[in-house]
């Protein structure tokens, strides 16, 4: 039988005990659980309790406490047998953490349960309890058995191993359909058919954001319901619903440039409400970033593996580039070439890791404090103050996790860190639904030129690049810097506000006079782009450019991980090219890994990883002091020898011109130039190796047979996570490149405000911060 809310004033009545109670937020959250507990799934009020407690805590955890209990039966409540399920609540409009719910999650392992739930309403979730110890990780799993289904062992245990990774391949599998629905229906190239479905996901994710506390999915029903409302007050002849809905979703998503202006929905509404029929069962606001962005990785590789494949980099080398260079909080990371954005998302994720880990830390020591040793000593009211104050501060801290707060680390991260331009206007795209689908950091990605300067992509600004530019083109000698590549003024003074009032000077006016530089004679203005690189005089290859615009794009001691092809680290006619960059940086690694691993994306040359670390300061001032006195060094010891060859001449020559021979003064001429050319070529093959051995460094060289992927994709043993773990401990015990030690520390003041305090080595290097504050309220 149905229930319902029942409230009288300031309280609410709570049927499991048959009274009322205050109505606090995390009050009126469970009663409302309660209520959906009874309706949904068909529970009995008799087979369960709330706020049921133990007193056998461990120690340092807190009290061991369940919001909501469910027994298989009445009678096992009565009898004290272990409960199915145990259900934590936290008041609605505050922002949780899973580790946040350790009451609940407490009594779920001391009571034997199989399911922990966690809710505030508007995020729920459940999990499988870890029998036997406490896990440094809830493992999450899709749902909960229903009222009947606690009766069928099968059906318990299939819930209880379908797990996020599950849900995963089935929505990957899912949205491969939808695509195919497309293809068999509107008759779209791939690319064209996936540009839709991004489109309809990005419609359910607006709409399901907005409709965050009703849980409402943007399904068929639902989508019909909102078309017979629009079309009674618009008439039938305006423009059609499924259109005018994406017209929404592209006013919502207008300042992160996902779609085109212009842009419409280019399938008819018959395929379009197929596809939102099969995506229905899936609310895209609340799965998680790890669901949502892998399948929709797995889509797109799928999707592009032909055609577009040079765009994506594989996983396992991704992994192992992003682990290899250890980007920080704090880091700004970049990646010119950024395709799908494969790098820039797992960089992403992993600087991510490392806060949500130094939170989680912050949270055990506040534990820590408040629940010592004397804690289980205390009365059971002073007990449940302390819990509260805890809560209280969990809260609190979660607000840096926390991606809309612009005081918060992740936030940070995600808006002032990550950069990336592609100049596929298809990829860039993606790019940002891709990361958007992983949780965040799009902002700072741009359809543009990699070659040139855009937005917060400029010269000396980045800690961190990672990336795997396109091999084997050519960019073209007639390619000029014009007018277009120049910001109008209205992002300028954007930039200038983001990035300091020296933009226009530094970056702007740079591109201003490179776009009307004067070619004479008559030609069009414009820079050719060859010629704003150094390298450009000798290679017109993507690659060698993109090495050279990595490098300028780095601040000294910055880090570079390339991918390119072997040629470039071992073709004699690079020889130039390769001097020229161990003129500007170090070598840190070199990994050459098997052709497999790009065959499947279309690629046929052998790959090598390349690491530099470009010079600090002081690194290029002793590069700088030993060429110089090595090259004078060099050219002391052949002076007598040149001397002595310019006096023979001299004196040759003289005699040849009295004598009036002007054939034998052509070749003595040659003769003279001849050799001196040959002491100057061995001046410069004495020079380039004696330079080698006064600035010498070891460099690891890697040689990996199986890199995770085989030639068909398939997946295969993976020798690369093996070699990140060697390569770290070697970076460390050599110092490889500075790492100063910075801790963020969190005091509490004595009215239970928390502030945030960033340290290096040691030193206080910033004023205490609230981070939440008015975001907060």
């Amino acid at each position: 039988m149905a229930i319902e809310i029942k409230k009288n004033g300031n309280k609410i009545f709570a049927p499991l005990i048959g009274k009322e109670l205050i109505c606090t937020p995390e009050e009126e959250v469970r009663q409302e659980y309660i209520v959906h507990l009874v309706n949904k799934y068909g529970y009995s009020l008799d087979q369960m309790a709330q706020e049921v407690k133990v007193n056998n805590s461990k120690r340092g955890q807190g009290k061991a406490r369940a919001d909501i209990v469910i027994w298989k039966r009445k009678e096992d409540r009565n009898s004290d047998n272990s409960p199915v399920i145990v259900i934590e609540c936290k008041a609605e409009q505050i922002t949780i953490h899973e580790e946040d719910y350790y009451q609940g999650y407490n009594y779920a392992s001391w009571a034997g349960a199989d399911f922990f739930v966690t809710t505030n309403l508007k995020d729920t979730k459940f999990f499988r309890v870890v029998k036997g110890k406490m896990p440094k990780k809830l493992e999450e799993v899709v749902e909960i058995p229903n009222a009947t289904e606690l009766f069928d062992k099968k059906k318990i245990e299939e819930l209880l191993t379908k797990t996020k990774a599950f849900t995963r391949d089935e929505f990957s599998k899912l949205l491969f359909k939808c695509h195919n629905i497309i293809r068999n229906n509107d008759k779209l190239s791939p690319e064209a058919a996936f540009d839709e479905i991004s489109k309809i996901l990005f419609m359910k994710i607006r709409y399901e954001r907005e409709q965050a506390k009703t849980k409402a999915l943007f399904s068929r029903k639902e989508f019909e319901d909102l078309k017979s409302a629009y079309e009674k007050i618009t008439g039938k002849d305006s423009l059609p619903f499924y259109q005018h809905f994406f017209e929404k979703t592209k006013e919502v998503f207008k300042t992160d440039e996902i779609f085109d202006p212009n842009d419409s929905i280019k399938i008819r509404e018959t395929s379009f409400l197929q596809i939102v029929k099969e995506l229905e069962k899936y609310n895209l606001s609340d799965t998680s970033d790890d669901i949502k962005g892998i399948a929709f990785e797995e889509f797109l590789g799928r999707t592009f593996r032909g055609e577009l494949g040079q765009f994506f980099t594989p996983r396992t080398i991704v992994d192992y580039m992003v682990d290899v260079l250890d980007p920080e909080e704090g880091e700004i990371i970049c990646d010119p070439c950024c395709g799908s954005g494969g790098f820039l998302i797992k960089a992403f994720e992993y600087v991510r890791e490392k806060i949500e880990k130094d939170v989680q830390k912050q949270k055990e020591k506040i534990k820590e404090i408040y629940f010592g040793q004397d804690y289980e000593k205390l009365p059971e009211k002073k007990q449940e103050e302390i819990a509260k104050r805890v809560d209280d501060l969990f809260v609190k801290l979660n607000f840096e996790l926390d991606i809309h707060n612009p005081k918060g680390r992740l936030k940070t991260l995600s808006y002032d860190c990550i950069f990336g331009t592609d100049a596929n206007p298809r990829m860039a795209r993606t790019a940002k639904m891709n990361m958007i689908m992983h949780g965040d950091g799009h902002g700072g990605v741009h359809h543009h030129d990699g070659l040139l300067n855009v937005n917060g992509i400029f010269d000396g600004r980045f800690d961190v690049i990672l990336t795997n530019p396109p091999f084997g083109s050519r960019v073209n000698k007639t390619l000029k810097v014009t007018n277009s590549d120049v910001p109008n003024e209205e992002k300028i003074r954007f930039y200038e506000d983001r990035y300091g009032s020296n933009y226009r000077q530094t970056v702007v006016k740079q591109l201003q006079d490179w776009a009307t530089y004067d070619n004479g004679h008559g030609k069009s203005r414009g820079k050719a782009l060859l010629d704003i690189f150094d390298v450009g005089a000798w290679s017109g290859l993507t690659e060698v450019l993109f090495m050279e615009r990595c490098l300028n794009l780095l601040k000294p001691g910055g880090r570079l991980g390339i991918v390119l092809p072997e040629g470039v680290l071992n073709n004699s006619a690079l020889q130039k090219i390769r001097e020229y960059i161990e003129g500007k940086a170090k070598i840190i690694n070199i990994t050459s890994i098997p052709q497999d691993v790009f065959i499947a994306s279309g690629a046929t040359v052998k790959p090598s990883l390349l690491f530099l670390k470009k010079f600090s300061e002081e690194e290029l001032a002793t590069y700088q002091k030993i060429t110089e006195d090595t090259t004078t060094e060099i050219n002391d010891k052949y002076q007598p020898k040149l001397d002595e060859l310019k006096a023979a001449f001299k004196k040759e020559e003289k005699k040849l011109k009295e004598s009036k021979s002007a054939k034998e003064l052509r070749e003595l001429k040659k003769k003279y130039t001849e050799d001196v050319k040959q002491i100057e070529d061995l001046i410069v093959a004495e020079i380039k190796p004696l330079i080698k051995e006064r600035f010498d460094y070891p460099i690891p060289v890697i040689e990996v047979e199986k890199a995770g992927i085989s030639s068909t994709g398939a997946p295969c043993e993976n020798e690369l996570e093996e070699v990140a773990i060697e390569f770290r401990a070697y970076r460390k015990k050599t110092k490889l490149w500075a790492e100063p030690r910075k801790e963020t520390q969190y005091p509490v003041d004595d009215d239970g405000n928390i502030s945030r305090l960033q340290l290096i080595d040691g030193n206080i290097v910033s004023e205490p911060e609230i981070f939440y504050g008015a975001y907060a309220h």
